[in-house]
C-alpha cells in the first residue's frame, strides 16, 4: 500500500472535518472494496476517515411509513431486522443474499451504494423502492443518485448517513448470481408502491436502471403474465466472460417474471 493518514471519527461532524482537511480523502466503512483497491494500488488517498465507530450511523428504525437504515448498518443486521421482516421482507432477504457470511458481517449499506458497483444488490432496492439517500448535506432521491459506472451524485467530502425506504404494498428481489462472488449477473427488484409499480435491474449494464415498459404493464395488471411478451434491448448491456449482453437481456425478462411471482406469493 501507499502511505496514508488514518483518522477514526467519533461523530459525523468529526468525520466531515477530517475529510475537509485533506485534498484526497476516503471514508472507510466496511472496507470490502476500498481495502482491496488500496492493496492493488488502484486507490491512493491522503487520508482514510474511519466512520465505523459512529453509533448514530447504525440501526434499522421504523419511521411512519418508511424504514430508515443507518449507513453503517451491516448487511447481516439488515437481514436480521425484525422491522424489515414485517415491513419490507424483500429487502431483508436481499441483504441476506449478499456475498458470504464474512462479507455480510463487515459490508455496510452506505458503503455499497456509495461504491455503486454495477452488479451490487442494494442499488436495485434503492431504485426499486424509490428510496431517499440522506447525506451529511442533503437528501437525494434514489432515482437521481446513481449516474453511471461507479458514479453517484455524491460530491467530494459528502457522506451518506442513512437511507429511507418507503414501505411498499408488496415487493421481491430475485437475482441470477455469480457462483463465486455472489454478485448479480442479473438482479431484478420489483415493488408495488403507492406511486405505482417499480422495476429496477442491476448487474446487466454499467449502472442500475429502471424498466419503464415493465412498470407500465404491471400498472395495468400486476401479474406474471403481464410481462410475458416483453423483451429487453441488449444494446448497452455488459458483455464479459460470465455472460453476453444478449444472455443478460434474456435473463432480465426471466428474472423479472420470477420477481413478480415472488411478490405475489
Amino acid at each position: 500500500m501507499y502511505p496514508f493518514q488514518y483518522h477514526r471519527a467519533t461523530s459525523v461532524a468529526d468525520a466531515i472535518d477530517a475529510m475537509d482537511a485533506v485534498d484526497d480523502g476516503k471514508f472507510l466503512a466496511g472496507g470490502q472494496t476500498l481495502l482491496a483497491s488500496l492493496k492493488l494500488r488502484l486507490a491512493r488517498p491522503d487520508r482514510l476517515v474511519d466512520i465505523g465507530g459512529i453509533p448514530e450511523l447504525r440501526g434499522v428504525f421504523m419511521d411512519g411509513d418508511h424504514i430508515r437504515i443507518g449507513a453503517m448498518t451491516r448487511h447481516a443486521d439488515v437481514a436480521a431486522s425484525r422491522h424489515l421482516a414485517e415491513a419490507i421482507p424483500a429487502l431483508a432477504r436481499l441483504a441476506g443474499g449478499i456475498g458470504d457470511p464474512m462479507v455480510r458481517h463487515r459490508g455496510t449499506l452506505g458503503g455499497s451504494i456509495a461504491n455503486a458497483d454495477p452488479a451490487a444488490d442494494y442499488p436495485a432496492a434503492v431504485l426499486g423502492l424509490g428510496a431517499t439517500v440522506i447525506t451529511s448535506r442533503r437528501r437525494i432521491a434514489g432515482d437521481a443518485f446513481f449516474r453511471g459506472l461507479f458514479e453517484t451524485a455524491l460530491a467530494p467530502g459528502e457522506m451518506i448517513t442513512a437511507v429511507e425506504f418507503p414501505v411498499p404494498r408488496r415487493a421481491a428481489y430475485v437475482k441470477f448470481r455469480h457462483p463465486a462472488s455472489r454478485f448479480a449477473l442479473v438482479g431484478v427488484f420489483v415493488a408495488d408502491t403507492a406511486a405505482g409499480p417499480r422495476v429496477a435491474v442491476t448487474g446487466a449494464a454499467a449502472s442500475v436502471f429502471r424498466l419503464e415498459a415493465f412498470e407500465s404493464e404491471l400498472a395495468r395488471n400486476f401479474t406474471v403474465g403481464a410481462l410475458a411478451d416483453l423483451s429487453v434491448d441488449p444494446g448497452e448491456f455488459n458483455s464479459d466472460l460470465h455472460a453476453s449482453a444478449e444472455y443478460r437481456a434474456q435473463l432480465v425478462g426471466v428474472i423479472a417474471r420470477r420477481a413478480v411471482a415472488a411478490a405475489l406469493a
